[in-house]
């Protein structure tokens, strides 16, 4: 164990470079408490609870207490475990998708399509396979938008098709032929099964099937449990997750569409 790491085990997160250890925070610093919460498929008495604490051990949380324990049915059980891990994290080594795209208001959004394209912008959106959670998808695309922030209908130089929910893929390829879509917009919530992968990874292979390179809009999906990292391996061009804002993707389409294709001529 490195020195970094033997200060991190005993409390003190450690900067050195760009490395830094860190230990989880729990009601003092360093102390590596952490709060897990799960379903068990058995009835809640004290051997449920006992399979719990035992299952919390084996994910390295020792001691573990059981904090909360409620029936969700005869043969399920909710429960909260608190308790330490001797697990550190180094930060120099957690790779994520950061944002390459500089974030615009609606006024500059607008102003650059105008300019540049010369023509609105059209964007497809859809909920695809049995997906029928339009929340994500209506959040982005519907004027009202989430948290006080308009959503892509509100931009007049966007032009806003959403398909809804349960969109089977040839209709959402037609539908960006028949709108001469420039991105097409795709929310998947149901992950059962790896649902979402499965429809991203039909719908990716569909578009290229049915258009040539040069002539696809811009794929992009979004839901709360995707990889970001995982564009390449799906075949969409952006995958964005939760917390995501319409003026995010208004800006990625911008500088996607737009601004860097531009510079790459």
């Amino acid at each position: 164990m490195s020195s970094e790491e033997r200060s991190a085990v005993h409390g003190h997160p450690v900067e050195s470079g760009d490395r830094r250890i860190v230990r989880p925070y729990g009601d003092t610093s360093g102390d590596g408490m952490v709060q897990v919460s799960f379903t068990l498929p058995v009835p809640h008495d004290k051997r449920a609870e006992g399979a719990a604490i035992q299952l919390a051990n084996k994910m390295g949380i020792d001691p573990a207490m059981l904090v909360h324990a409620k029936p969700m049915s005869d043969a399920f059980t909710f429960f909260v475990v608190y308790g330490r891990v001797n697990h550190l994290v180094d930060m120099s080594k957690v790779h994520v998708v950061e944002r390459d795209f500089p974030l615009l208001s609606a006024k500059e959004v607008n102003a650059v399509v105008k300019q540049k394209l010369r023509r609105k912008l059209s964007v497809v959106g859809a909920c695809i396979g049995t997906d029928a959670h339009t929340v994500g998808i209506d959040a982005i695309l519907n004027v009202k938008g989430i948290a006080g922030e308009k959503g892509l209908e509100y931009y007049r130089e966007l032009k806003v098709t959403n398909l809804g929910a349960q969109v089977s893929v040839p209709e959402l390829v037609e539908a960006a032929r028949v709108e001469k879509a420039d991105a097409v917009l795709v929310s998947q919530v149901v992950t059962q099964r790896d649902a979402h992968l499965h429809n991203t990874r039909e719908m990716s292979a569909a578009f290229r099937e049915a258009m040539p390179a040069g002539k696809r809009p811009l794929l992009i999906v979004g839901g709360p449990r995707f990889d970001e990292t995982m564009t390449g391996e799906l075949g969409v061009d952006r995958i964005f997750g939760r917390g995501t804002t319409p003026g995010e993707v208004a800006s990625y389409l911008v500088h996607a569409l737009i601004t860097d294709r531009k510079a790459k001529r």
